[in-house]
């Protein structure tokens, strides 16, 4: 999953779905309680604030479901306050998306889906490699995966 620490030792989860103006961030302690469940604009002081506030709840793991492009910000700052980040593979996303009630897709449900994921799924996460050459690499395969999606839809 990361490259520093597993699963057992994260003790909260942050699913991010990130959009181009904003963000929707959804956190879940280890039993699932939802900690965080709101509209996060694309600020990295706002990113940075809630950060620190969910900090004192425990280890912090941030998700996202789109780690290139739009998603830059949250991941950049996250590694910057010492966070470990996954990504959340679009086909794993709406595999996963199938399973939960309801079918309106919106950012809240998403974060959450992504939160749930990386708390009782972290073998569907990957992690996010800290090297420039890795994430051009990731950023060509989420332009391929988003290319399949087109296609099946």
């Amino acid at each position: 999953m990361t490259d520093h620490e597993g699963p057992d030792s994260v003790g909260i989860f942050i699913g991010v779905d990130v959009g181009k103006g904003s963000h929707h961030a959804v956190a879940l302690d280890r039993s699932g309680k939802r900690l965080l469940d709101k509209a996060l604009p694309n600020d990295e002081e706002k990113l940075r604030t809630l950060i620190a506030g969910l900090s004192i709840h425990g280890t912090l793991l941030l998700v996202v479901d789109q780690p290139a492009t739009i998603g830059a910000l949250p991941v950049t700052v996250a590694r910057a306050e010492g966070l470990e980040v996954a990504y959340l593979p679009g086909l794993a996303m709406r595999r996963i998306a199938d399973l939960h009630a309801g079918e309106a897709k919106t950012d809240a449900r998403d974060a959450a889906i992504i939160a749930e994921a990386a708390r009782s799924m972290p073998h569907a996460l990957r992690a996010l490699p800290k090297t420039d050459e890795a994430l051009a690499e990731l950023t060509l395969l989420c332009g391929f995966d988003d290319d399949l999606a087109g296609q099946i839809t």
